[in-house]
């Protein structure tokens, strides 16, 4: 039986939870479609944006007191370089813009709209903490026979887009990260979902 429970942390709050969700981060982006070989190190490293970012939201949640998921946003003004290239190379305010990290909740716990409580989290966050235009976030490009591709595996773009997002095929970024089975990181290239406000 699952007894979900929400705790939003903000800026310097988040620092004390950056192994936890490193972990976490390490386990869930192993799967298909990151095949994501993290390192723990490197995930703090990582994190540490939400700490120096006073606008920052870290969703923690729990199911009975456990860690199970979490997810993240801040403004993209405060993100890595890699993220705003696309939106200043298409001529977007990066002021105007909130972007959404990850979104990830462990396999047992998923399908029990943990997922749309974190998209209404997230979105209420931006709309307080700014007058932004935009929210966004990205996901990789995989192709539909890609050899690690689990059978009956179904992506989350109808979720997405029921959630009111667009795949903007214009706004692309790469990352790099090293891949299940690589030796060293490569290149993966990722595409953005943009929600626009009135």
């Amino acid at each position: 039986m699952t007894s979900f429970t929400y705790e939003e942390l903000s800026g310097e709050a988040v620092r004390p939870f950056l192994r936890a969700l490193g972990g976490l981060r390490i386990g869930i982006f192993r799967e298909f479609p990151y095949l994501y070989d993290g390192d723990l190190a490197y995930e703090e490293q990582y994190l540490e944006t939400y700490v120096r970012s006073p606008r920052s939201l870290v969703v923690l949640l729990r199911n009975q007191g456990r860690l199970v998921g979490a997810t993240t946003c801040l403004p993209m003004a405060d993100e890595a370089p890699e993220f705003q290239a696309p939106f200043l190379a298409a001529s977007f305010d990066l002021n105007e813009v909130f972007y959404f990290g990850e979104s990830i909740i462990l396999p047992e716990c998923r399908g029990q709209r943990a997922g749309h409580e974190f998209f209404r989290r997230r979105e209420e966050h931006a709309r307080r903490s700014g007058p932004f235009r935009y929210t966004t976030f990205c996901a990789v490009d995989r192709p539909p026979d890609h050899p690690a591709r689990p059978q009956g595996y179904v992506p989350l773009d109808a979720f997405w887009a029921r959630m009111g997002y667009t795949k903007r095929t214009d706004l692309r970024c790469e990352f790099e990260w090293k891949e299940i089975g690589e030796t060293e990181p490569s290149f993966k290239g990722l595409t953005f979902w943009v929600k626009e406000w009135e």
